[in-house]
């Protein structure tokens, strides 16, 4: 493990200078954010657990301050953000810049700036005399499908005692949302049978087969647009259905032998994704046996390759109330972006989201979060360490 002079304390900006500075682009590895966080918490005296992907380039960070015998608070967040390749950048993407009120750089608002600030407050937590542990777990591969807290959360089944609830810190404007859809991620590819496109009667165009699955996916959208299910706390109010690459033939004068493409379903809590994969499982079926008349090689092939369950809090539930609380704000709201909490939820975990910078300035050149979202999550934190302490 490097060694950092992590004994020193950093105000949040600084921590979200240094962490801006680790380029953790999904990628690339996530270890030396890792290995930093991890020298902070130790040096308060965390308890610290890792748990790695295959290759042991990219970790998980599980770090826990105060009594373990008893069920605490997670704070969550993912290290990885998204490439700033052919992005028009007025500065280097990976060394923050101060703008008047705002912070620039990558990852300042998704959602390196939680995770700064969180480890900025840190001494404020080991120093308090906690009834309960704060737990900081930082996730790899969020970004391309919420991958590694998935190894994070099978590993707290090793705790002696679960958590309380999860506080997920995305992008919220710190604002509590109890609700966001879950997202599944298909491959399709078509295997057809190659020919001179003269003699087409001999062929299967594995373009035409994709093109007809991507045109029932759309007829299958529009039909969910008109009837629904509804949940009207969303923007659109209902699972959207999207058809994002497809890749196939080599030569207009040959019938394509091959064609790939991905679509994903972003679904509502309530609305089964599985209804809807087996509505397309149906379509390959009845287009397979004629296919399979030209050539016995001919075939439609699904890859399910990411699932990433939604959100869906009651708005009762205590954890909200203490967001609220903490946040001094009643007012919930539901997102149609997918988030890690419904992967805690599914595990048994209560979570809300609820973090600093807005979510419009994710993804995009010249990423910025504002010096007041840094300072109101620094409230929010003090705050809840106050809840902590008082139980």
């Amino acid at each position: 493990m490097i060694r950092h002079p992590a004994a020193q304390h950093f105000s949040s900006i600084e921590m979200i200078e240094h962490l801006v500075a680790f380029d953790t682009t999904s990628y690339k590895t996530n270890l030396k954010l890792i290995d930093f966080a991890a020298d902070v918490l130790s040096a308060l005296g965390a308890d610290i657990r890792l748990t790695w992907d295959d290759s042991r380039q990219k970790a998980n960070l599980f770090a826990t301050i105060g009594p373990a015998d008893r069920p605490g608070v997670v704070l969550s967040g993912h290290s990885d953000v998204v490439p700033v390749d052919g992005q028009d950048w007025s500065a280097d993407p990976f060394s923050l810049v101060r703008l008047d009120d705002r912070l620039v750089g990558r990852g300042t608002a998704d959602m390196k700036s939680f995770i700064a600030v969180c480890l900025a407050l840190a001494p404020e937590f080991a120093a308090r005399d906690l009834a309960m542990p704060v737990h900081f777990a930082f996730s790899y591969d969020e970004e391309i499908g919420c991958l590694g807290v998935r190894r994070l959360i099978d590993d707290l089944a090793g705790l002696a005692v679960p958590p309380r609830l999860c506080i997920v810190g995305e992008p919220t404007e710190m604002k509590p949302i109890i609700g966001h859809k879950g997202k599944k991620s298909v491959r399709c590819h078509v295997e057809g049978h190659e020919c001179h496109s003269a003699l087409n009667h001999k062929g299967v165009n594995a373009v035409e087969i994709a093109a007809d699955l991507v045109a029932r996916l759309r007829g299958l959208q529009r039909r969910i647009r008109e009837t629904g299910p509804f949940d009207f706390d969303y923007q659109p109010p209902y699972t959207t259905i999207h058809t994002g690459t497809i890749r196939g033939g080599t030569a207009l004068n040959i019938v394509p032998r091959s064609c790939d493409f991905e679509f994903e379903i972003r679904n509502l809590p309530a609305h089964d994704p599985e209804s809807l994969m087996a509505e397309m499982r149906g379509w390959a079926q009845d287009l397979v046996p004629e296919m399979l008349d030209v050539s016995p090689e001919a075939g439609i092939m699904l890859d399910e390759h990411n699932t990433t369950d939604g959100l869906d809090m009651p708005a009762d539930h205590e954890a909200v109330a203490l967001v609220c609380a903490l946040t001094g704000n009643n007012d919930t709201s539901k997102v149609a972006f997918t988030t890690e909490a419904g992967l805690f939820q599914r595990a048994g975990i209560p979570a809300v989201v609820c973090g600093p910078g807005s979510i419009l300035q994710a993804h995009k050149p010249d990423e910025f979060i504002t010096l007041d979202q840094v300072a109101q999550c620094e409230s929010f934190l003090r705050r809840l360490a106050d809840w902590m302490s008082q139980r």
